[in-house]
């Protein structure tokens, strides 16, 4: 199903059913600051499954990350994390960053990483703001599955693509070719590993 979402002013209406279709399971294709992603409630773990088989990877190799509403999620879901570090992230948070962070018990156990870690967003975008919002708690969220980043900027073809695959592709209109930033947390000091959308000063 596609579904429209106005990219400045998301429809409550429409918000609520997607975090909905989330709830029950559903597997999404959404956009944010950077590109189109697969998205699910981070609690289902059957629809965390579906995700990876998508993506044909396994569960505990994946670059799965949390997106959020707000830093709120930051304390909850990660553990260890010093003033400075916050200070760090606090700064370039909402915008085109994954942070990898400890992760904290609240963290499913199928989605920490052999290194018990987590990536955490907050993009700069309404629409995932607003799904992220109505769920109450952060979307499992993976890149489009291939190298065709320039398929994956039209809802329209992402719907033809993955229509029998996914529950919802929300059109927020046409989206990015450049993925997040990539910022490893766990060191003192912050590590950049994959440049993408976002700049940070070391």
């Amino acid at each position: 199903m596609l579904v429209n979402v106005h990219p400045e002013n998301p429809q409550e209406r429409i918000v609520k059913k997607i975090a909905d279709c989330l709830k029950d399971g559903g597997v999404i294709i959404y956009p944010t600051d950077t590109v189109y992603g697969l998205g699910c409630d981070i609690f289902q773990p059957k629809a965390v499954e579906r995700i990876c088989r998508i993506k044909r990877i396994d569960p505990e190799k994946a670059n799965l990350s949390f997106v959020c509403s707000d830093l709120s999620d930051l304390s909850k879901y990660a553990r260890s994390i010093t003033t400075p570090q916050y200070r760090f992230i606090k700064q370039y948070i909402p915008g085109p960053f994954t942070f990898i962070l400890h992760a904290s018990k609240e963290v499913p156990k199928i989605l920490k990483s052999k290194r018990n870690t987590i990536g955490l967003r907050v993009p700069d975008h309404k629409i995932t703001h607003a799904i992220a919002a109505a769920l109450g708690h952060p979307i499992l969220s993976s890149s489009l599955p291939g190298d065709m980043v320039e398929e994956y900027t039209n809802p329209e073809l992402i719907h033809t693509k993955f229509e029998k695959l996914v529950d919802i592709v929300v059109d927020g209109g046409i989206g990015g070719m450049e993925y997040s930033t990539v910022v490893d947390m766990i060191d003192e000091q912050p590590k950049i590993i994959r440049q993408g959308m976002g700049y940070v000063e070391l």
